[in-house]
C-alpha cells in the first residue's frame, strides 16, 4: 500500500479507527511526522489531539540501545534487564536522564505553545506515528502512556514491518496498521511525499485541533421549535464556540429519539459541532404513514426550523438527513435563500427530492451501505442530477440501518469530516456561540 503523503495516510487510518469514536479517546501524535497523521485521525474520531513526547534513554557506551524511556509528568520506564546486563552505574544513568529530560521539556513546551497537556487517566489513548521502523520508539511511547494512567493503549500507524508489530503488540492493548509488507526497508519508501515535518507545522496542527468540551458543557437543552405555525419538540446542543450546527431530519417511522441519529449527533458534539434534533411531525401526523413521504411538507418545516435556529446561533448551519429525511434536507437546501453549507445523507432517499436536486448548492455527501442495493441504485441515479459538489461514500458490509458493528461509527466519522472540511471560515470573530 502506497500513501500519497501523511494527510492521505491519516485519513485512511482515521477510517480504520472509526470504531473507537464512541470510546471517548485521546489521540497522541509522535512528533514530528506522526502529528499530521494523528491530526486527521483525531478529526475522524472527534477526539482531542495532543503530542506524546518520549525520550529514549540510551546506554552511554551504546546509545542506540535503550535502557529505558522517559515521558512528561515524571514518567520513567526502565528495563532492569538491560541495566543489569549492561552493568550501568546509577550516576551514568542519571546523567543520561538529565540530558534527555531537558530536551523533553524543551520540545513539549515548543510543540504545545502554552496548551495544557491532555489528562490520560482512565482514557482510551490512541498513539499515532507515520510509520513504525524497529518498533522501539512506538513501544516506549505505549509504555509511557500506560504509566501516565491510560486505561487502554492503541498503537496506530499506516505502515510497519511484521516483526516490529509483534514487538509493539507486547506493550499495547491493540496495534492497528494498514500495511505490513514483508519487503520493508524504511517508512519513507511507502510514501510518495515523505518530506520532513517542521516544528511549526506541529504547533499549527495542535492549535487547529479544538479541545473537547466538558460533558456538562455539551448537555442538550430541550427546545420548542417554531415551524409552520407549530411548536415541535427538539433537543439543541451548542458546545462552546461551536464551529457549526447540524440540523437533523429523521427518516420515515423515526423521531428525534432515533438511536442512530442520536449516536451520530453525539459524535459530532464530541468534535465540537452543535446539533438540533427535532420532530418534523406531530404524534397525530405520524399515525398517518403517508405523511412521512410528504417531502414538500417536511422540507418546509425543516426550512422554518432553520430560520428559527438562526435567531439562536450565529454558527454556520448544515443538514444531516436519514431515509426520507435526506430528501427533505436536500429539498430545503435547494431553496434560493437556504443558508446551509453542507448536507449529509445516511441511507437516504435523495431521489424523492425530484427536480429540486438540481437546485442544491450545499456540498452534499451521500452515505450508503454497500449491502443496501436498492437504495444504492437510487443514490447513484440521484447523484447524476446534483449540480453541487457531491460525493457518494460506501460503507462496506452495511445494510440500510447500519446495524453491523462499526458501520455507524464510520458514518459519524465521514459526516464529521465532511462538515469540518466544508464549514466556511469566518473572516472575523463570528461569535459562534448562542446569541445573548
Amino acid at each position: 500500500m502506497l500513501f500519497t503523503d501523511r494527510d492521505d495516510a491519516g485519513r485512511r487510518l482515521g477510517t480504520e479507527l472509526a470504531r473507537y469514536a464512541l470510546d471517548d479517546p485521546v489521540v497522541l501524535g509522535l512528533p514530528r511526522g506522526g502529528v499530521p497523521v494523528a491530526f486527521h485521525v483525531a478529526h475522524a474520531l472527534g477526539a482531542p489531539l495532543d503530542v506524546i513526547v518520549v525520550r529514549k534513554l540510551g546506554v552511554p557506551y551504546q546509545p542506540e540501545l535503550a535502557f529505558g524511556a522517559i515521558g512528561e509528568g515524571g514518567v520513567r520506564v526502565i528495563s532492569e534487564d538491560i541495566v543489569r546486563r549492561g552493568r550501568l552505574r546509577p550516576q551514568d544513568m542519571a546523567a543520561v536522564e538529565e540530558t534527555e529530560q531537558a530536551e523533553l521539556t524543551r520540545r513539549a513546551a515548543r510543540y504545545r505553545a502554552g496548551r495544557p497537556r491532555e489528562d490520560l487517566r482512565g482514557r482510551t489513548v490512541i498513539v499515532v506515528d507515520d510509520g513504525i521502523a524497529t518498533g522501539a520508539t512506538a513501544a516506549a511511547a505505549c509504555q509511557v502512556v500506560r504509566a501516565q494512567g491510560a486505561a487502554r493503549v492503541v498503537m496506530a500507524a499506516p505502515v510497519a514491518p511484521p516483526d516490529a508489530l509483534g514487538r509493539v503488540g507486547a506493550v499495547a492493548d491493540e496495534v492497528v496498521c494498514l500495511s505490513a509488507p514483508p519487503g520493508f526497508s524504511s517508512v519513507g519508501q511507502w510514501y510518495r511525499d515523505f518530506s520532513q515535518t517542521p516544528d511549526e507545522e506541529v504547533v499549527s496542527l495542535l492549535a487547529r485541533s479544538p479541545r473537547r468540551p466538558a460533558p456538562a458543557e455539551r448537555a442538550a437543552a430541550e427546545v420548542s421549535v417554531e415551524a409552520a405555525g407549530l411548536h415541535l419538540p427538539g433537543d439543541l446542543t451548542l458546545p462552546p464556540g461551536a464551529g457549526a450546527v447540524v440540523v437533523f431530519a429523521h427518516g420515515s417511522g423515526s423521531s428525534r429519539h432515533s438511536p442512530r441519529n442520536r449516536r451520530v449527533a453525539e459524535a459530532l458534539n464530541r468534535a465540537g459541532l452543535g446539533t438540533l434534533l427535532f420532530d418534523l411531525l406531530t404524534p397525530a401526523e405520524e399515525a398517518d404513514r403517508s405523511n412521512v413521504f410528504d417531502i414538500e411538507t417536511l422540507a418546509t418545516r425543516l426550512a422554518d426550523a432553520t430560520t428559527w435556529l438562526r435567531t439562536r446561533t450565529r454558527a454556520p448551519l448544515a443538514y444531516f438527513g436519514a431515509s426520507t429525511g435526506a430528501a427533505a434536507a436536500l429539498a430545503a437546501a435547494a431553496s434560493p435563500d437556504s443558508p446551509v453549507f453542507a448536507v449529509v445523507s445516511r441511507g437516504g432517499r435523495p431521489d424523492l427530492a425530484g427536480s429540486r436536486l438540481a437546485g442544491v448548492r450545499a456540498a452534499t455527501l451521500l452515505i450508503v451501505g454497500s449491502e443496501d442495493h436498492q437504495v444504492l441504485a437510487l443514490n447513484r441515479e440521484a447523484q447524476t442530477r446534483l449540480r453541487c459538489e457531491n460525493r457518494l461514500e460506501l460503507v462496506e458490509g452495511a445494510t440500510h440501518l447500519f446495524e453491523e458493528p462499526g458501520t455507524l461509527d464510520q458514518v459519524s466519522a465521514l459526516a464529521e469530516r465532511w462538515f469540518t472540511a466544508h464549514c466556511p471560515r469566518p473572516e472575523t470573530d463570528p461569535g459562534a456561540g448562542p446569541l445573548g
